[in-house]
């Protein structure tokens, strides 16, 4: 078996790729939007992405199931839990198979248990990892954004960020549940994440990039309560204020982002049209740095430097979907990574 660990620090987000190195088949888990990364690596180890998954409906990015099982061929698995409102809009696709708890699949030698884990969102699934090539008991799970090093899941944005109201005391509940059956787990499962410190999805996660079932048991704080009503108290004590954008990316992952190649190609602009789009009241960002930005601008336009690790996130809290987008880039050098970063 072979484990590839992926981090946007951009975004806080991990992903990951196993390989079965006997028959040269390989799962993504929770594959970020820019695919390239994954195309590379399994190239290299001599692999084919044969499967695809994600642990839930993405709130702080948009998935890129949909465009690697495209450039791949790959089956895509999907959540089939929780209500119909937390339902994938394209499962209906003959690439994707729903999934419920309890259910299995196998990557070559390595078996892929689904577990279901809600909380953070009714429909959040695990994946336990067993390589029956050299054991019969697992090696560790896929969390998602259900147990991070240090923390677990915010419960809450389905409210706050989506407008869902009376959930968060409920998902609350369902995350203690959650923690209650993982406790009965082996301590000596690996725990795979899918986020790292300054990820939004929680108030305290570990900058650590895996941890150990058991060494959460020990010191990570949502594991040391035995009553429901403490553990939803502390849970939903002081978990900052979500980014605007993350209602913005429920939708387009629950209804299937569009592949990028479908995308309409930017358009050139001089400053006549620089002008009009100010004049009729139009979002321009500037995204050279601080120092450029202060020495010269234009007035009425936004500076987000994008050579800030936080670039995506202000632009995604900033931005109205509602109303065209236009960027003054740094360098038209800039262009291929900013467009990537912004779809």
């Amino acid at each position: 078996m072979l484990l590839r660990y992926f981090y946007d620090e951009k975004l806080a987000q991990a992903s990951y790729l196993v390989g079965c190195v006997a028959t040269g088949e390989a799962l993504v888990v929770d594959p970020a939007r820019n695919v390239i990364p994954y195309l590379r690596e399994a190239e290299k180890e001599g692999l084919r992405i044969t499967h695809v998954t994600e642990t839930h409906i993405h709130a702080d990015f948009v998935s890129g199931s949909r465009e690697l099982a495209a450039a791949t061929g790959a089956t895509i698995y999907l959540s089939d839990m929780g209500d119909a409102n937390w339902k994938y809009a394209y499962a209906d696709d003959p690439n994707v198979i729903l999934v419920r708890d309890g259910d299995s699949w196998k990557v070559g030698n390595i078996k892929v248990e689904v577990l279901h884990t809600p909380g953070h969102t009714p429909e959040h699934i695990a994946f336990m990892i067993t390589d029956t090539a050299g054991a019969d008991k697992p090696m560790g799970v896929f969390t998602g954004d259900f147990l991070f090093v240090g923390d677990v899941g915010r419960p809450d944005l389905l409210e706050e960020a989506a407008g869902y109201k009376g959930t968060k005391e409920v998902g609350a509940r369902q995350q203690f549940q959650t923690v209650e059956r993982f406790k009965a787990l082996p301590d000596y499962l690996q725990i795979w994440p899918g986020h790292g410190a300054g990820s939004a999805c929680g108030k305290a996660l570990g900058a650590i990039p895996s941890t150990t079932l058991g060494y959460e048991k020990l010191f990570n704080p949502a594991f040391q309560f035995g009553q429901e009503s403490a553990f939803v108290a502390w849970l939903l004590d002081g978990q900052p204020e979500p980014p605007k954008y993350f209602a913005q990316m429920k939708k387009i992952n629950k209804l299937g982002p569009p592949l990028i190649n479908t995308l309409p190609t930017p358009m050139n602009f001089d400053r006549r049209t620089l002008d009009d789009v100010i004049e009729d009241g139009g979002q321009i960002f500037d995204l050279r740095n601080r120092g450029q930005f202060i020495s010269n601008h234009v007035p009425g336009t936004i500076n987000v430097p994008s050579d800030n690790n936080s670039f995506v996130t202000y632009m995604g809290w900033l931005v109205d979907y509602d109303r065209p987008v236009y960027v003054l880039l740094p360098s038209i050098d800039d262009e291929r990574a900013i467009l990537r970063d912004l779809r």
